[in-house]
């Protein structure tokens, strides 16, 4: 399962909140919703957070093993 946890650290790190990636840099807030959901995003939508927050993937986004309970 794909986890956006590094992205909401990295953004806090960098003092940036979602409102700065879709009022300044153009995200659109359906995107932000949908990683909040934990649903997938883009390789062009990864390409611009990167780009964006000048980070690597892994400030991004993180695979986490999915436990059967």
């Amino acid at each position: 399962m794909i986890s956006y946890e590094p992205l909401w650290r990295t953004l806090n790190e960098k003092d940036m909140s979602t409102y700065d990636l879709i009022y300044r840099h153009g995200m659109s807030a359906n995107t932000i919703h949908r990683m909040k959901s934990g649903k997938p995003i883009t390789t062009k939508t990864l390409d611009e957070l990167c780009f964006i927050l000048q980070c690597p993937v892994s400030a991004v986004l993180e695979y986490r093993e999915e436990t059967s309970d």
